[in-house]
């Protein structure tokens, strides 16, 4: 960043940055993540200078990766001791990163970051706040749009840092709002502040190598833009503005037309077909980004190309199933979208995984259903008022007792199935027919099938055979009637 000269005093900048962003609001405590160099060196400084104005009182935390030997406990005892001096309680401990990373399989970063946060995360808790301020300055907002378009990004990772974010561990046990007062403070800027204070903050070498990418982009690639457009950084900060503005909008038109749209059951979230496919796409990614995040509680493993990839899914043909991390499944059905861990579940038939006999007439317990077979003369279907086919929305069907038989099985469908529909001349491949009925893929296992020894007899919620249906011949007339019941086993 260019050194601009600067009217306000560095302490008035945070504050007025701190106030205009409610930074602090609500909260009496605030912990102060200080590694030792400039940037938390300086801002732990400031903020002592702040605490009367701002009515909060401070604890300092700092963390001992062992990634730095003597350095590191250097750096330890040198935020110990200047926390002393400014008489701020503070919490220094070690953690064992490199343990982590091979326990859980992360680049050497992403444990620390982890590791790091679930620190600070528990110190906030035992102090009784849920914030901690962090001295990311302007120039970790540059690295950080940079990093993310180089990993492949949206309009999101277009934003970079933001002044407040919410943290969560990947368990979802530990949460931290990260706060960035020094957002529009620049790293040049710090570096003075602390040099005038006579603070000496420490150096980290491991800064100067080349290994992690946030490096190479601050050593490498910013100079090497910066010899392309000298003022690429104010070029990047308002392409940041520009896209937090526009996402505003389009986080607040998700909250304006998710009733619409979404219907919850249970974990999975349904998205309504035809609604959907009338948004404009900035406005369906979105919508669907909100919609991962509250199922996960954070978007921590959902990156662009998953978002692009469900995106390219809508119109695929019902069936459809995508994997995605954190256990989700996004599948298409014929007149919705379903997101959830497990979209079998919202099917209305429970899962049938053995053949039961059916007991005619009586009835019939299995898991998750009770049935009732009854005989009834034509005289008594007369009186009961029914017609030939399907009542009580498709689950009780009445049937030619002589064609159909009384040894009838329950059974899920098997491959090679096939049955001829009522109305048709033909039989027809049971995966056609529930292709063609639209029934979703997910509940295709779990309808239940009514056998005889011949052929199917009832595909449960649809259609009955036309062999077995009532005619006018019909003399003895079978009734099937099932209900979902809560308790398993047969009698």
């Amino acid at each position: 960043m260019a050194r601009e000269k600067r009217q306000e005093s560095l302490e008035q900048r945070v504050l007025h940055f701190i106030q205009e962003h409610q930074l602090v609001s609500g909260q009496h405590k605030l912990l102060v993540a200080v590694s030792g160099g400039a940037d938390s060196v300086c801002l732990l400084h400031i903020l002592v200078k702040l605490q009367d104005a701002l009515d909060i009182k401070l604890h300092v935390a700092h963390l001992n990766h062992q990634l730095r030997g003597i350095e590191a406990e250097a750096d330890a005892q040198y935020v110990s001791n200047l926390a002393h001096q400014l008489g701020i309680p503070a919490t220094i401990q070690q953690r064992d990163v490199k343990a982590y990373q091979a326990q859980h399989h992360l680049s050497l970063e992403e444990a620390a970051r982890e590791v790091r946060y679930t620190f600070l995360a528990q110190v906030a808790r035992s102090i009784g706040t849920s914030q901690v301020a962090v001295g990311h300055t302007v120039d970790d907002h540059i690295e950080t749009i940079l990093l993310h378009l180089i990993r492949g990004t949206g309009t999101r990772g277009l934003r970079g840092l933001q002044p407040s974010t919410v943290w969560q561990s990947a368990t979802n046990k530990d949460s931290l709002t990260i706060l960035r007062p020094l957002l529009q403070v620049g790293r040049w800027e710090t570096a003075d502040y602390c040099q005038s204070q006579d603070l000496m903050p420490r150096i980290d070498a491991s800064n100067l190598s080349l290994s992690p990418l946030r490096n190479r982009i601050r050593h490498q690639l910013l100079p090497l833009l910066q010899s392309y457009n000298p003022r690429v950084a104010e070029a990047l900060l308002r392409t940041a503005r520009i896209a937090t503005d526009d996402l505003a909008f389009l986080d607040r038109e998700v909250i304006r037309i998710w009733d619409e749209v979404v219907q919850k059951e249970g974990g999975t979230t349904i998205l309504d077909k035809e609604r959907f496919s009338h948004l404009p796409p900035p406005l369906k990614r979105n919508l669907l980004r909100a919609a991962i995040e509250k199922l996960l509680g954070n978007l921590r493993d959902i990156e662009t190309r998953h978002i692009e990839e469900i995106m390219a899914a809508l119109t695929k043909p019902a069936g459809k199933r995508l994997n995605l991390p954190g256990g989700l499944i996004f599948s298409v059905e014929y007149d919705k979208y379903l997101l959830g861990s497990d979209p079998a579940a919202l099917s209305p038939f429970p899962s049938l995984e053995a053949e039961f006999s059916l007991k005619i007439p009586g009835e019939t317990r299995l898991p998750g259903w009770c049935i009732e077979a009854t005989i009834i003369s034509r005289e008594q279907m007369a009186e009961k008022g029914k017609g030939i086919g399907l009542i009580n929305n498709g689950f009780t069907a009445y049937f030619d007792l002589d064609r159909t038989g009384n040894k009838l099985v329950v059974r899920c469908r098997q491959p090679g199935d096939k049955f001829q529909p009522l109305g048709m001349s033909q039989t027809k491949k049971l995966g056609e027919f529930m292709i063609d009925a639209k029934i979703p893929c997910a509940w295709r296992q779990q309808v239940p099938i009514v056998c005889s020894p011949e052929h199917i007899l009832w595909v449960i919620g649809w259609r009955i055979d036309d062999r077995v249906k009532v005619t006018e011949s019909t003399e003895q007339i079978l009734c099937l009637k099932f209900e979902r019941s809560q308790s398993g086993g047969r009698r």
